[in-house]
């Protein structure tokens, strides 16, 4: 390698490592060097990591959960790394959710919809969605514990969820007032570029499961469930407010990721109940 291409090679690593951190500068409230550059264009591009940015926030819950479980039980553990996400985050996902929730279910117009959407307070549809939502993550995440299966689930879903909601960027308009919405760096469509960055981040975690009798069956049904709410979630994005919004896409992960566990659970209740009764069979 020349002293020209290894120029060129460290100077793209470094503006790769800048986009990383401006991600998780703006999905977490993890620091990030003082020196990271900012600007609209390369937050925009910032976009390709968010599903990396879940793989970070993951591994840290999972080393905090294995700390947990040297000395709480296996509930008090569950909830502690559910409160230990919203810290890491912000709620930020967890604030789309409600916000959407609010906006869809209180507004009769698009432009309504959209004004409820930006209003920081918080109303019976957001409170209602939130609280029911954070209840059955801890429900599903409590059963994948049971099953040995928290750790590399934790990994899929929140590496998996930002995947789908980093593609919805692609191709869906987005409907916000630009200029003063907080999602405005992601106002912009994603690149082809962007969008295989993100799709393979999402493929990869997937192996994870690989050495699972039933990681066939797992793979088709988390591809056919997340491409169909995938394909009805947009659906009715584009009915309800013409495109999406920075709150949709947090409901979008939020949404997703619970698909996600409840998949794996099904997938790996069926396969233990399918291989009992072949048992007892023979």
């Amino acid at each position: 390698m020349t002293q020209t291409s290894r120029f060129s090679f460290i100077n793209v690593c470094i503006k790769q490592w800048q986009l990383f951190c401006l991600s998780v500068m703006f999905f977490t409230r993890l620091p990030v060097p003082k020196s990271t550059p900012y600007s609209s264009g390369l937050m925009n591009k910032a976009n390709r990591y968010f599903p990396a940015v879940g793989l970070l926030v993951a591994l840290l819950l999972c080393a905090l959960y294995s700390a947990f479980r040297l000395l709480l039980p296996l509930d008090i553990s569950v909830i502690l790394i559910m409160i230990a996400s919203l810290f890491i985050t912000g709620a930020f996902h967890e604030d789309g959710l409600a916000d959407m929730a609010d906006g869809m279910g209180g507004g009769f117009t698009v432009e309504k919809r959209l004004l409820i959407m930006k209003d920081s307070r918080i109303g019976t549809y957001g409170a209602v969605t939130l609280i029911l939502s954070l209840l059955l993550k801890f429900m599903l995440l409590l059963a994948l514990a049971q099953q040995q299966l928290l750790i590399i689930s934790l990994v899929v879903a929140y590496v998996l969820s930002r995947t789908l909601a980093a593609s919805l960027i692609f191709n869906t308009r987005y409907v916000s007032d630009e200029d003063k919405s907080k999602s405005k760096p992601l106002a912009s469509q994603q690149s082809i570029t962007e969008l295989c960055i993100v799709l393979l981040s999402g493929a990869a975690v997937l192996t994870l499961f690989i050495d699972k009798a039933w990681f066939t069956a797992l793979l088709i049904s988390l591809c056919v469930g997340l491409c169909a709410f995938r394909f009805l979630f947009r659906q009715w994005l584009i009915k309800r407010i013409g495109g999406f919004t920075g709150d949709c896409l947090g409901a979008a992960q939020q949404l997703s990721e619970i698909i996600i566990y409840l998949t794996i659970i099904a997938v790996s209740q069926y396969s233990a109940n399918h291989s009992l009764f072949v048992e007892k069979i023979l």
